[in-house]
């Protein structure tokens, strides 16, 4: 069931309806719909959160599977329909809600004569008792094959992509407990699928000939439970982490427990749980034989997430991303962006960008760091004892600066000339570090941002950022002002 040529360009012209554009896979898909030609109608309940993304190719449908509103509208004229919905977030009665969503769609899409949907299930052994998210996950299946309008339902395992809830999950035990107190479901086998990967499958499926309704079970390279995922994280991230298992922990305690480390709410920390304390492995192969997809393993999957993250991480503009009134700055330890911490602050110039941006194309070497040196002298001391590069490099030239250049004790890894860099810290850090500069024209001057950023490695990255917070607010506000100072 290879995607031929003419398949993929025949793709390229279908209208596709995605529902779920706001949800973490959704929102790749339409990436990925996009990358391939396809006009993409989106059904949303908040159509103002999918403004960002309207092209010429996208168009927005206010409405909601739950109540019917607006699912006759975004069907028609659509080929393809991708069905993202669920309602895992929402309070009791979920079961039903999924329900009724499930019903509503398969009723509009055999009135408007789609050719397929595509739906995203959960991995299951359906011969076994389930959670209650699981079994609504088949439920949902089952009504919208009811339709008459053929169903290729792609049944995944654990997502591990950045943004995804079962990685968000993992890092923040992983980062923020040395010991980990695991209970049994933290053991329960499973077959984890790289986003990238499952996004292959969805465009495979949007693409094959099928005329009538399969299921396929989809699942990564490699067969390894929770505990085997948070070893692997905690080996790229060099931290040293162990695992204690418990003979009981209750779904609503782990939950709880959950609810307290990590960035999960509660109630959905409690259905994810009671999920994956079921196995979810592949059992049948029909998948394998019916794409021309090679999954990923899991040590893959997670370096990919890791990579994207510092990728998307490096491409955020702080003068976009947070307020320009600079507020941000003045909350102690700074404002969190996943798992790094961000302290920004802003000031005003009366001075064009180029002149603004002069003193920090000069920083470090001889010209030093405009306020308080001998800290910086000291910390480069104190680096020197613990093995590190210390202050004394300098710079390769007073006033040019190029990638790759070393000042001080950082690199250059990004430059734009007068208007933005980026320099990584080379000095011995419990975690990573980044300090960057960005200038802004105004109505009568500039803005200058600058912008420190610690992604912390476990517990002592989290102890050395609040230790010295206070000291990098008195070294990093007056490195602000005295720049300001130079340029006017």
């Amino acid at each position: 069931m290879t995607a031929s040529r003419e398949q993929t360009e025949a793709a390229a012209a279908r209208r596709v309806l995605l529902t779920g554009a706001t949800g973490y896979v959704g929102g790749r898909l339409l990436e990925a719909l996009l990358e391939r030609g396809c006009a993409v109608r989106c059904l949303a309940r908040h159509p103002a959160h999918l403004a960002s993304r309207l092209t010429a190719r996208v168009a927005v449908i206010g409405g909601d599977a739950v109540s019917g509103e607006g699912l006759s509208e975004a069907m028609r004229g659509v080929d393809t329909a991708f069905y993202l919905i669920h309602s895992m977030g929402s309070g009791d009665g979920f079961e039903e809600r999924d329900r009724r969503a499930a019903e509503n769609f398969a009723a509009a899409a055999r009135a408007a004569g789609l050719r397929r949907i595509v739906y995203l299930g959960g991995l299951a052994d359906t011969s076994q008792p389930l959670s209650p998210h699981l079994r609504s996950r088949v439920e949902v299946g089952r009504i919208l094959r009811s339709a008459g309008v053929p169903v290729i339902e792609l049944r995944a395992s654990i997502v591990i992509g950045s943004g995804s809830l079962s990685f968000e999950m993992v890092r923040a035990l992983v980062e923020h407990l040395p010991v980990l107190v695991t209970p049994r479901w933290v053991s329960m086998p499973a077959q984890p699928i790289g986003i990238d990967d499952l996004l292959a499958y969805l465009i495979a499926a949007l693409e094959c000939d099928a005329t009538e309704s399969r299921i396929y079970e989809i699942g990564g390279a490699d067969r390894v439970s929770y505990a085997g995922l948070m070893r692997e994280y905690a080996r790229q991230r060099g931290l040293r982490r162990i695992l204690l298992p418990v003979p009981v922990l209750t779904p609503r305690l782990s939950s709880l427990w959950l609810g307290l480390v990590t960035p999960l709410y509660a109630r959905v920390g409690r259905k994810l749980i009671d999920s994956i304390r079921h196995a979810s492995v592949v059992k049948n192969d029909a998948a394998r034989r019916d794409f021309d997809i090679e999954p990923g393993t899991v040590r893959e999957a997670i370096a990919r997430a890791l990579e994207n993250e510092d990728r998307e991480f490096a491409q955020t503009r702080w003068s976009d991303a947070l307020s320009a009134g600079g507020s941000e700055a003045k909350a102690y330890g700074g404002v969190r962006v996943g798992p790094r911490l961000v302290d920004s602050r802003e000031i005003r110039v009366e001075a064009p960008p180029a002149v603004a941006f002069a003193p920090i194309r000069r920083i470090g070497g001889r010209t030093g760091w405009y306020a308080h040196d001998w800290l910086w002298q000291l910390r480069g001391f104190l680096d020197l004892l613990a093995g590190g590069v210390g202050m004394r490099r300098g710079r390769p030239h007073p006033d040019r600066i190029r990638i790759g250049d070393t000042v001080d004790c950082w690199r250059v890894v990004e430059y734009e000339p007068d208007r933005s860099l980026r320099l990584f810290a080379e000095m011995k850090l419990p975690g990573r570090a980044w300090l960057e500069f960005e200038v802004t024209p105004d109505a009568d001057g500039s803005r200058i941002r600058q912008t420190a950023i610690f992604e912390p490695r476990g517990l002592k990255g989290l102890a050395y950022w609040y230790a010295i917070y206070a000291l990098h607010a008195l070294i990093f506000g007056g490195m602000l002002r005295g720049i300001a100072r130079a340029a006017r």
